[in-house]
């Protein structure tokens, strides 16, 4: 390449392979509706309407699987931002405006399935989930530099595939079944998604190896979840973090490395210096977020195993006081001395 490429070269270069894997897309998903998975003979009114108000005892989820929920949910109500920014991105024209359209439209599902299936089996407080999605959404996303191709390609494919991952976790935390198949089925969509992404990202690879290795490498470095502007979201990634929902292990094992893997990224050599140098980083970045996994484990592991401990000697004692409790019982009676 004897020039760097625009954005709008690059989008004309790879429109012909949008189109294949949008058509691919096209074959392999599959139609599905939100009230489908949605038990609707759980539902009743609320107070306005001659029923009851929530209360935090009609729910039947763990208080991990409400926030895991409640933070899924948030993140797919901010929809209209991601759309923008694919828009402004892609353009609306040609395969890539029909891509735009499509992967708005299937996301769009998601909200709508989770939100009917929280406020239909009273799971979360309505009126907490609805101030929250007001203050999200309001606040929006949007990239800091603005619409940038490589970077933006690169991050929605590690983005939706770390939402899939989170998705399922949360399925399995909810405990019911019901749930677990919504999320699986929405978990299904973003997979879906993340292939076209990754797809179009490694046939960008080969287009602009120097170019995209910095994005992606510069994506890979500074990753956040699109959910970062939500109320409370540092204390809930901890919480969801701590039990498993995700987590750096779970983000560098299932995320990070199996796509850069797909995508080569070590083996390639059709890099510059400038590729190399920022190949180079994100190699340094990988090996210390493995410590910083490794670290937060260790850490997790001696807190459930105090936890642990507490419980064994909470349980002692409770058998001790009841045993004493006993005692004192039979000995009470007992017949008095003549």
């Amino acid at each position: 390449m004897t020039r760097a490429m625009t954005d709008r070269d690059l989008l004309r270069e790879l429109e012909p392979t949008a189109g294949t894997l949008l058509d691919d897309h096209l074959r392999k998903a599959r139609p599905w509706n939100p009230h489908d998975y949605v038990p609707w003979d759980e539902g009743r009114n609320f107070a306005d309407l001659g029923g009851i108000d929530w209360e935090p005892g009609q729910s039947r989820l763990s208080e991990v699987a409400r926030v895991a929920m409640v933070t899924n949910l948030l993140t797919e109500d901010n929809l209209p931002s991601y759309h923008r920014e694919i828009a402004e991105t892609f353009g609306l024209d040609g395969a890539w405006g029909t891509w735009v359209g499509r992967w708005t439209a299937e996301e769009n599902r998601h909200a709508i399935a989770m939100r009917d299936y929280l406020v239909v089996t009273r799971a979360v407080d309505p009126v907490a989930l609805e101030r929250d999605r007001m203050a999200h959404m309001t606040l929006g996303v949007a990239s800091p530099e603005g619409p940038q191709l490589l970077g933006g390609v690169a991050y929605v494919t590690f983005q939706e595939l770390a939402t899939r991952i989170s998705h399922r976790n949360t399925g399995t935390a909810c405990g019911d079944p019901i749930a677990d198949r919504m999320l699986a089925r929405i978990a299904t969509d973003e997979n879906l998604h993340m292939v076209f992404y990754r797809s179009i990202s490694a046939a960008a690879l080969d287009l602009a190896p120097d170019e995209m290795m910095c994005a992606i490498a510069e994506v890979v470095t500074r990753f956040q979840m699109p959910g970062l502007s939500q109320p409370n979201f540092r204390r809930n990634a901890v919480l969801l973090a701590t039990n498993g929902i995700y987590d750096l292990r779970q983000h560098l094992d299932t995320v990070l490395r199996p796509v850069l893997r797909s995508w080569r990224v070590f083996e390639r050599t059709d890099l510059s210096g400038r590729g190399e140098r920022a190949r180079d980083d994100m190699a340094a970045y990988l090996d210390d977020l493995a410590v910083k996994a490794r670290r937060f484990e260790e850490q997790r592991e001696r807190a459930q195993a105090r936890r642990a401990a507490r419980g064994v000697e909470a349980s002692r004692a409770a058998r001790r006081t009841e045993a004493s409790g006993a005692e004192a019982a039979a000995v009470g009676a007992r017949p008095a001395a003549p």
